[in-house]
């Protein structure tokens, strides 16, 4: 019923993945692997996407899969610490540090937002 309701658009909260990070070449992987495990020891369901893919494909293919949010790492990312995010639907975001997105998507969760369109606090 659930997903029917949802047509399998699941609210953050609720989203099996939250987010997926997207590293864009292969030296960007551990990189893209510290944001992961970052994420996911403060209880964000989180995945990287380690396949040698161009990041446009990962983006189109996650966005079918209906993940909340991807956040795609490159060189400028790595030297920042920052991530740059896109929200399903929406597209990029705009780029954040690591602790700024994890405070945002943390209090989604915790308010329990109804949408992945934007409507966040």
């Amino acid at each position: 019923m659930l997903i029917e309701h949802f047509a399998g658009e699941f609210p953050v909260w609720l989203a099996p993945v939250q987010a997926v990070v997207l590293p864009l070449t292969d030296r960007h992987l551990d990189y893209a692997r510290k944001v992961s495990d970052d994420l996911s020891a403060s209880g964000i369901r989180v995945e990287t996407d380690d396949r040698n893919e161009k990041v446009g494909y990962k983006i189109r293919e996650w966005e079918t899969k209906k993940v909340p949010y991807m956040l795609v790492v490159g060189d400028k990312e790595m030297a920042a610490g920052n991530v740059a995010v896109r929200q399903h639907k929406m597209g990029d975001t705009g780029v954040r540090s690591i602790n700024e997105f994890r405070s945002m998507i943390l209090e989604v969760i915790a308010s329990k937002g109804l949408t992945t369109k934007g409507e966040h606090p």
